[in-house]
């Protein structure tokens, strides 16, 4: 009998062609395969168009502007709402050239852009696509929320003036009544020239406390600021050295000043911070024995909220109770004689108005650190420690 071996195609022999039968069975499976391809092809290509015009539909009814770039850095796509923040088209421009006409604020994350219609507020975060090929940028305009944040914030300052209307005119009134008897004393014809120049130099004393008084006031009821712009870091600091040292050596206190943020620039109002921390630098003297030491420390830091820039005031001197740590920022609350009691409530508005804070860490006995943090945007940042109530 033949074995398989010999029913087996001898090596290096073509295959026998196949006969038409064969052929047509190959052609009509061919045929399938390529009908099933062809119309799981159209189903997707159904498919895409689905979702292409969802996206279309999605991307157009967005209040938010997208804008999506690519690795290039230009724009390829961009929503009717984006079109309408910047009033112009973006698709094929560059990024970075569209981008100059967003301004950084004073919030981490927002930005602003000048309209015909007035400057609108901008929230932008961006994504990175898996592929790395592009990126889309989500831009909110939190216009109203920002001018809602403003008036609740006013709102809330105005709530506190109404509540120390009481304590207001227990303020105002002690000092007038002692310019009062002063001015009172000087219609003596009694007097000599020089008593007559002692009452005269006390009733001016009374009526400059009530002006620094009805001052504080207003900056407190009017909160931070509209005026801001960039301003050195290191350069703030170096002035408030060249201004508070003297007063400090006049004390017989040993002041210090340290800044390592290089030439870094904050955007916010110059002369309110500087105003916060001239309070905070002046009370730490203040609070200081002869002997002592004060202390201000710039730093740039990564804190909860992204880069900071902190100002740290320090002092040597006899420390904060607990009892009254929980008042101190309280307005006209004061531990000082002639002080005002709304010093520190202004410091702190002016931080929170910046969208930072000032934290206190205080021990009795061994003195007082006060840091006061501003945020950094797309360039900034602060801090301060360091005061008492004033």
């Amino acid at each position: 009998m033949p074995t398989t071996a010999d029913n087996a195609q001898p090596p290096g022999e073509a295959a026998p062609p196949l006969d038409a039968a064969q052929l047509a069975e190959a052609f009509a499976l061919f045929s399938r395969a390529s009908e099933e391809l062809s119309t799981a092809y159209n189903a997707l290509q159904g498919q895409v168009v689905q979702l292409t015009e969802r996206l279309t539909v999605l991307m157009g009814a967005l209040p938010a502007g997208v804008v999506v770039v690519n690795r290039a850095g230009e724009v390829v796509q961009v929503n009717r709402a984006a079109e309408v923040q910047f009033g112009t088209n973006l698709v094929g421009k560059v990024w970075d050239e569209v981008s100059g006409a967003l301004q950084t604020t004073e919030t981490p994350g927002e930005l602003t852009i000048e309209r015909p219609e007035g400057a609108r507020r901008l929230a932008m975060s961006e994504t990175a696509l898996e592929s790395g090929e592009e990126r889309i940028l989500l831009l909110h305009d939190v216009t109203e929320t920002h001018r809602m944040r403003l008036a609740a914030e006013r709102n809330e300052r105005l709530a506190a003036m109404g509540e120390m209307v009481a304590g207001l005119a227990h303020q105002l009134r002690t000092p007038l009544a002692a310019a009062l008897l002063y001015t009172g004393n000087l219609r003596q014809p009694e007097l000599g020239p020089v008593e007559r120049a002692k009452v005269a130099e006390r009733a001016i004393e009374r009526m400059r406390y009530l002006e620094r008084l009805i001052r504080d006031m207003l900056l407190f009821a009017r909160g931070d600021s509209l005026g801001r712009q960039d301003f050195g870091v290191c350069d703030l600091a170096a002035e408030l050295a060249h201004t508070l040292e003297p007063l400090a050596r006049a004390r017989q206190i040993e002041f210090s000043s340290a800044c390592e943020c290089g030439a870094l620039t904050v955007h916010g109002d110059r002369k309110a911070v500087g105003g916060a921390l001239t309070n905070l630098l002046e009370n730490a003297i203040q609070a200081t024995e002869p002997g002592g030491k004060v202390s201000c420390e710039v730093f740039v830091d990564d804190g909860a909220q992204g880069r900071e820039v902190r100002f740290v005031v320090s002092d040597t001197g006899r420390g904060i109770p607990p009892e009254v740590q929980t008042r101190l920022f309280d307005p006209f609350f004061t531990t000082r004689a002639e002080g005002t009691g709304l010093g520190l409530a202004i410091a702190r508005g002016v931080a929170r108005g910046h969208g930072g804070d000032i934290a206190l860490s205080s021990t009795p006995g061994t003195g007082t650190t006060f840091t006061l943090t501003l945020p950094l945007g797309a360039t900034n940042g602060a801090t301060a420690d360091g005061a008492r109530a004033s």
